[in-house]
């Protein structure tokens, strides 16, 4: 990878290269109840390590409660296209992701998940999520997030 294809995220940020999140009203009174949550996963997420230039693969996963606004996934999935030739730390691109929901959509809870496949056998899942009580049946929705490298003493491997 060339160093100068890599664009570091706040200078992306800076220069407006990421693409609008849009988003439409939300088609249900979501104020009226603690369920209604929104998961949209997105297996194929990749972005570039900003220290070594290689490839960063992950699967990202946004739950959250709508209040009056829902995420329009074409737009989404534009936006996390985007990255692939953004350099970002695995923390701070999950970061990125869950403040940018939480301020376009300002949904009533949210929860983002950045789950990293193992580079040099470490494997890293980073999980951001508001403070504001979980909703019900959120926690159907959630994967068990195990590792995805060979644990040590385990003959298991996703």
């Amino acid at each position: 990878m060339h160093a100068d294809m890599i664009t570091p995220l706040n200078e992306a940020l800076d220069q407006g290269i990421l693409p609008d999140i849009e988003t439409f009203p939300c088609p249900y009174a979501s104020e009226k109840s603690r369920s209604g949550v929104i998961r949209i996963l997105f297996p194929e997420f990749t972005c570039v390590c900003p220290k070594t230039g290689y490839p960063d693969f992950a699967a990202i996963g946004l739950y959250y409660l709508p209040d009056r606004h829902c995420i329009e996934l074409k737009s989404w999935k534009l936006y996390l296209n985007a990255f692939r030739m953004i350099g970002a730390f695995h923390e701070a691109v999950t970061s990125h992701l869950f403040r940018s929901v939480c301020n376009i959509v300002e949904p009533r809870w949210a929860l983002v998940v950045g789950d990293f496949y193992p580079r040099g056998n470490v494997d890293t899942t980073v999980l951001f999520e508001t403070d504001t009580p979980r909703p019900q049946g959120a926690d159907l929705l959630l994967d068990r997030y195990e590792p995805r490298c060979v644990v040590k003493g385990s003959d298991r491997q996703r």
